[in-house]
Order: structure tokens, then C-alpha cells, then sequence
């Protein structure tokens, strides 16, 4: 079994997810439980959240989709918990 994982919500996260719609908050936090029950490794088999590691400056991240316009940022420290980036908005018109 899977050691639990801790979420550490960083302070600009937190600000982040002051300013989202209730459902990608609500989203958010049950995608928050089920790593702190489940672990991170059993929710990234989780498919609906297509969790990825990204690349470029982001090296070392993940992301989450918590819906097609929003994205969660992640990294995973050495102990198995998850430091929380950041809340992405996704626009498909900005490239």
C-alpha cells in the first residue's frame, strides 16, 4: 500500500484559487483527497485527470486538469508529498 501524501498549498495558490468558479475550486479539493488517501501514484492512474510531467521551464512539475480551461501545477518532493504551484487558465487563443 501506498504511503498517504500531504498537499502543501503555497501562498500565490492560495490567493489563485480565492479568485476561481466554485466548481474548479470543488474540483480542486477532491482532487486534494484523493492524493492525501489514495496517494499521488494510485490518483495519477486516474484518467480523468490526465496528470503529466511538463517540460521546458517547468521540468520537474506536473500537471492536473481539473476541467479543459483549468490546470493545476504541481511538484512532488522526495518524502511523496505535493507542493502545490499554481492554478493555470488555460486559453486555446493564447499562443
Amino acid at each position: 500500500m501506498e504511503p498517504s501524501s500531504k498537499v502543501w498549498i503555497t501562498r500565490f495558490a492560495e490567493k489563485q484559487l480565492r479568485k476561481l468558479p466554485k466548481h474548479i475550486v470543488a474540483a480542486f479539493y477532491t482532487w486534494v483527497k484523493s492524493v492525501e488517501l489514495d496517494g499521488i501514484r494510485k490518483t495519477r492512474k486516474i484518467a480523468g485527470y490526465h496528470d503529466e510531467p511538463l517540460k521546458g521551464e517547468r521540468k520537474g512539475q506536473r500537471s492536473v486538469r481539473l476541467s479543459r480551461s483549468y490546470r493545476v501545477i504541481y511538484e512532488e518532493t522526495e518524502s511523496g508529498n505535493i507542493v502545490l504551484v499554481g492554478v493555470l487558465e488555460v486559453n486555446k487563443h493564447e499562443y
